[in-house]
């Protein structure tokens, strides 16, 4: 499930201690980790809130993509739907050349899940847009094509994460994050003008435009 949509499983968590820290899984990309599909972290190793750096948290990183078709690869994106249209079978994963990597994303996808379960992993902090990890919005075909479109759904790996009950937020979610921060420091203030991405300006306004163009 996404914790954004289910706030009640961040109230059910387990306090963490430094003797006994969270398990959180990491899109690997987010610890530094040279993954991307042009072999850098895209920058995405830095700017984390300093509380996911506690040791109240034991981070792993895993990322499905890097897993199945190495770095530096092809850009993937799915068409037809989003990640869970793709385990069922009702859309397909495509790179920028039109070349079906859809066996590639499933079986990074049931890679992830497993490495997941081995460490007994207890939420997942994905980072969004992805067409493995997105968990808020995705690009709806190609993200080179221009101009770019967008829908509000969830990568492959994020799909299956949430059919095996791995709870996901994206880095996106600072509402969220500032619920799970409190659970993990108890005595630290939230930020009340935190919001998740979905909430934002841009998400109101793109997907209502969207949804207008659709009727």
């Amino acid at each position: 499930m996404k914790l954004v949509d289910h706030p009640e499983v961040v109230e059910s968590l387990r306090a963490p201690s430094k003797e006994e820290p969270w398990r959180v899984l990491f899109s690997a990309c987010m610890l530094g980790e040279k993954v991307g599909v042009d072999g850098t972290d895209y920058g995405m190793g830095e700017g984390h809130p300093e509380w996911l750096k506690s040791p109240r948290l034991h981070r792993v990183g895993f990322c499905p993509e890097a897993f199945k078709m190495g770095v530096p690869r092809t850009m993937p994106d799915i068409h037809g739907g989003d990640g869970f249209d793709v385990l069922d079978g009702e859309a397909r994963v495509l790179d920028e050349h039109g070349e079906d990597l859809t066996e590639a994303m499933v079986a990074g996808a049931e890679a992830m899940v497993e490495f997941a379960k081995e460490h007994q992993v207890e939420w997942a902090y994905l980072t969004d847009m992805s067409a493995a990890c997105g968990t808020q919005v995705i690009f709806d075909g190609c993200r080179y094509d221009e101009p770019p479109s967008y829908q509000q759904g969830v990568g492959v790996a994020a799909a299956l994460l949430i059919r095996n009950d791995i709870p996901v937020v994206s880095y996106r979610d600072c509402r969220t994050l500032e619920q799970l921060r409190l659970k993990a420091q108890p005595d630290s203030t939230p930020d009340p003008e935190a919001i998740d991405h979905h909430e934002t300006q841009w998400c109101r306004d793109y997907f209502s435009a969207a949804a207008e163009t659709d009727q």
